[in-house]
């Protein structure tokens, strides 16, 4: 889903207000009792035989979370725990309840049985198995029951309410920030602003956050543990495949290909590179690409940058006479090691 311009603060129709306001208002009371049913015993969620991290956020668009549920699981393995990541597997065609992306060593699913965000989990967390379901307690009773899982790190599943957690962790986009404070359609949050008291700890991404975000967050989630983090571009790999390498790409004239929610977050990452964007050509979040999706890019521009998200849905026979690369995005995270001796003491 797009960042609406009116989500960032900026005043929308009297009109179009009056016409989002009773939506906003549904959607809002919806999200209020939905949580509130699982966290008051009115349902019961499932509680897994393993520890449960949830990655996630209270705003919709791009925020870092799929490489930081895979930095923290691959963190988290480093330190001796049997470790396994589940998502969603949001646009995956596969019918079955449960998907074994990656066993650890290998990747035994493709993009339609999987979706996107999976088979990034697989890359950028190497070793650590990658299970996608729609309900993530099924998935995590088949990760402790194939792979000995001790603890379940979810990718996007702050509002997951049927399954039990032990740690949640929300992150924050410091450039959205919280927007207009309202939640759809008339603003950018998925749920109520006091669903953030129930986070344990916020990551604030390629910080910091603007001084008026950041005392609404105080006031909102005021014990939750702070952190921050920051997205790295760290290598271009070829649209056909093969290793990234270093991303040279100062002074370079580039063209921006993107599928996701927040392309400025691509342009942030290229000009911070020193390249200069000439042109764009953007689709909403999870596009599925189609060949007259390309068709005269060559004359916008000679070179094109694109994400790993996007890269995995683009064949190389469906482009001619210009080159594509795809950004590999990782975070680096602030004093690492003391957050993630926080988030086992905290397990513990």
């Amino acid at each position: 889903m797009r960042v609406r311009a009116g989500w960032l603060g900026r005043r929308e129709s009297r009109p179009w207000q009056a016409l989002l306001a009773p939506l906003a208002w549904l959607y809002g009371a919806g999200a209020w009792l939905h949580r509130t049913a699982w966290r008051r015993g009115w349902r019961t969620p499932r509680r897994l035989p393993c520890k449960v991290v949830s990655v996630g956020n209270l705003s919709v668009g791009g925020s870092a979370k799929t490489p930081t549920a895979a930095w923290l699981a691959s963190r988290l393995q480093r330190r001796g725990h049997k470790v396994v990541l589940a998502t969603r597997g949001y646009g995956r065609r596969g019918r079955g309840a449960v998907c074994v992306v990656s066993d650890g060593r290998h990747v035994h699913a493709d993009l339609e049985s999987a979706g996107d965000e999976a088979l990034l989990l697989a890359a950028h967390a190497p070793g650590v198995p990658v299970l996608v379901g729609r309900d993530r307690g099924v998935a995590g009773l088949r990760a402790v029951a194939a792979f000995g899982a001790e603890v379940l790190v979810l990718d996007d599943g702050f509002q997951h309410h049927r399954l039990a957690r032990d740690l949640d962790l929300v992150l924050v986009d410091a450039a959205l920030g919280f927007g207009n404070r309202r939640v759809l359609p008339l603003g950018p949050l998925r749920e109520p602003a006091g669903a953030l008291r129930h986070a344990d700890a916020v990551g604030v991404v390629d910080g910091p956050l603007r001084e008026d975000d950041a005392a609404w967050l105080e006031t909102r989630a005021p014990d939750a543990l702070r952190f921050r983090l920051e997205r790295r571009p760290v290598g271009l790999r070829p649209l056909a495949g093969g290793r990234p390498v270093a991303p040279a790409l100062r002074d370079a004239e580039v063209g921006l290909l993107a599928g996701i929610a927040r392309p400025a977050s691509l342009r942030r990452s290229l000009e911070s590179l020193g390249a200069r964007v000439t042109a764009e050509r953007t689709f909403p979040d999870h596009h599925r690409y189609r060949p007259r999706d390309l068709t005269g890019l060559a004359d916008e521009a000679a070179r094109w940058i694109t994400t790993e998200k996007d890269a995995l849905k683009i064949l190389p026979a469906w482009v001619d006479n210009v080159q594509i690369d795809a950004l590999v995005i990782d975070v680096r995270v602030d004093d690492a090691e003391h957050l993630l001796d926080e988030i086992e003491a905290r397990l513990r």
